[in-house]
């Protein structure tokens, strides 16, 4: 039968429309990029007539994915290309079907669409693509390999693009198996060893990997993803192999940037910090604007203690403009510490006013308003500070705590962290400041309560025992449970120089001069401290060894002359 000139117009421009459907984004990184599709009168297109209804079922399935129902459209355009044959509605059909989400239904309209025009690249492209992220890697396979044959020049490129859509596979070996199986006929093909590699890594085949990015670079020499991908495989179990790596490829490519910024942090985290700046300065000096550069730089340079560098880069950064200024305030904050110019660093903590820094800013500004005998207003800076949670909350009390022990004001101290206490009563860290206070005013019940409390909290904590134990020798009461609480904290801490140093003083109680001195020796040779000298002059001095008690006062005195323990001490033995 003749179709009506006026029908076949319509039918034509149906058809034009369905050729120039919007494509799914995925296409913007499917491989390979898809050749262009032939002219429509290159293809073998069935000679349809249309009818009314047929009419009809075109509209409705343009009305419907235009008001928003592309389910609809999608199902009316499979059922017109299973009816046609048409390969132009075939491919409106997918397209539809796939922007709708519905991938069953997606898979059979390319499905039809390749088997009425097996020559499209993009009909396979897709349908490959949507087999992939469905798990359907067998079924995928020939898809695949057909269109790395459609275009042996750009086999490296498609590789590549393809890679990224078996990232999510769970089944790693399986892709590892594939994608061997796709690289195989293109062994000259730097990126094919790459994918393979990166394949290999995570389908945990190591050597495997390790093999096939040597290859990929003896293809491919200056590739600096190649050379940073070793690296990284290196980088786990040989670090110093890694650099030795990236160093080769410097040497040899010294304009690769990516692989002297990996190098640079690596350097960085193996504390290689002089070698690290060196190469973090190389990459700022070709690119002098980039104020991250500048910050790394400064770092770095604050790290080695070479302070003049550190801040010229910070102020490097400043100036650019592209390094948040408050993370820049509160290093030359620091900086200015570290120069022992409070005033400047104090001007600078000031200054930030938001970002991650911000609450640390405030308590460094705080105690240097105190350290500059502005006691009152660091005080108030404190009250002021806004604090994110109870850790930060007691954090602050405790720093206003320590400066007010600081100013010799204890009894305030102690008053700061009960007032705490009321709104955190059960607080452990918060407990056992306001405990150990609590026993240096002279309120040695509360401290007790106190400090029985943060061990019903945290039945682990050595320090609780030590300091307990350790109050009730120093006072010469309960001795024996002293003793039995300093051993507890032993066994939780057996290396802590101040327990061990507790242990001694108790069996000195104990009139254990043998065993005392062997803890205490043990502790001053782990640490020198003023108050561990202390008792172990004691304990030389009833010993009956003055001489050497006498020396060990005597060099602890050389380093802590304040040290009121250690100067206590000397008055009660040495006329």
């Amino acid at each position: 039968m003749m179709i009506f000139k006026r029908s076949a117009i319509i039918f034509s421009l149906l058809l034009a429309a369905c050729a120039h459907a919007p494509r799914p984004a995925v296409e913007q990184v499917a491989t390979p990029e898809p050749q262009a599709e032939k002219p429509e009168k290159s293809l073998d297109l069935p000679q349809v007539e249309l009818t009314r209804q047929m009419l009809y079922e075109f509209m409705l399935g343009d009305v419907a994915s235009q008001r928003g129902a592309p389910e609809m459209a999608a199902q009316i355009y499979m059922k017109l290309a299973a009816s046609t044959r048409d390969p132009r509605v075939a491919r409106r059909a997918a397209h539809l079907a796939y922007n709708a989400h519905e991938m069953d239904k997606a898979v059979e309209a390319f499905k039809l669409w390749l088997e009425l025009e097996p020559a499209s690249l993009e009909a396979k492209q897709m349908l490959s693509l949507m087999l992939i992220g469905g798990g359907r890697l067998d079924e995928a396979r020939p898809y695949l390999a057909d269109m790395l044959a459609a275009h042996p020049g750009r086999v490296g490129h498609a590789l590549m693009q393809i890679y990224p859509f078996f990232v999510q596979q769970p089944d790693k070996i399986a892709v590892f198996d594939l994608l061997r199986e796709l690289t195989r006929p293109y062994p000259r093909v730097a990126e094919g060893h790459m994918v393979l590699a990166q394949a290999a890594e995570a389908a945990g085949k190591r050597e495997v990997a390790l093999d096939e990015v040597r290859k990929a670079r003896a293809l491919q020499a200056e590739w600096e993803m190649a050379v940073l991908f070793e690296a990284q495989l290196l980088q786990r179990e040989s670090p110093q192999e890694a650099l030795a790596l990236l160093k080769k490829h410097l040497v040899a490519y010294p304009e690769a940037a990516d692989v002297r910024l990996f190098y640079a942090r690596m350097l960085l985290e193996q504390k290689q910090y002089a070698e690290s700046r060196t190469e973090f300065q190389r990459l700022l000096n070709a690119h002098p604007e980039n104020a991250e550069l500048a910050f790394a730089v400064a770092m770095l340079s604050l790290q080695m203690g070479e302070l003049e560098q550190a801040e010229s880069r910070l102020r490097q950064a400043l100036a650019k403009g592209k390094k948040d200024e408050d993370t820049v305030y509160y290093y030359l904050g620091q900086l200015g510490e570290a120069k022992k110019n409070s005033e400047e660093a104090l001007q600078n903590y000031r200054k930030v006013q938001d970002g991650e820094y911000v609450y640390a800013a405030r308590l460094r500004a705080a105690y240097l308003l105190y350290k500059t005998g502005k006691l009152d207003e660091a005080r108030d800076y404190l009250h002021q500070t806004v604090v994110q949670n109870n850790q930060q909350r007691v954090q602050l009390m405790s720093i206003e705590a320590q400066i007010l022990r600081e100013a010799k004001q204890p009894e305030a101290a102690y008053q700061v962290l009960t007032q705490g206490l009321e709104k955190l009563p059960n607080h452990p860290d918060l407990l056992y400041e306001a405990a150990m206070l609590a026993d240096q005013i002279g309120k040695h019940e509360v401290f007790e309560q106190m400090m029985r409390k943060v061990i019903q909290f945290r039945p682990d904590n050595a320090q609780a025992y030590n300091a307990l134990g350790y109050s009730l020798l120093e006072r010469n009461e309960r001795v024996q449970e002293g003793m039995q609480l300093v051993e507890k904290a032993n066994q939780l801490a057996p290396n802590d120089f101040a327990i061990i140093d507790s242990v001694g003083w108790g069996y000195y109680r104990l009139g254990n001069i043998p065993k005392s001195l062997e803890f205490l020796r043990r502790a001053y040779n782990a640490n020198p401290d003023p108050e561990i000298a202390a008792h172990l002059g004691e304990v030389l001095w009833v010993q009956g060894e003055k001489v050497e008690a006498k020396k060990v006062w005597d060099d602890a005195l050389k380093s802590h002359p304040d040290n009121a323990v250690l100067q206590e001490a000397m008055k009660r033995f040495l006329p």
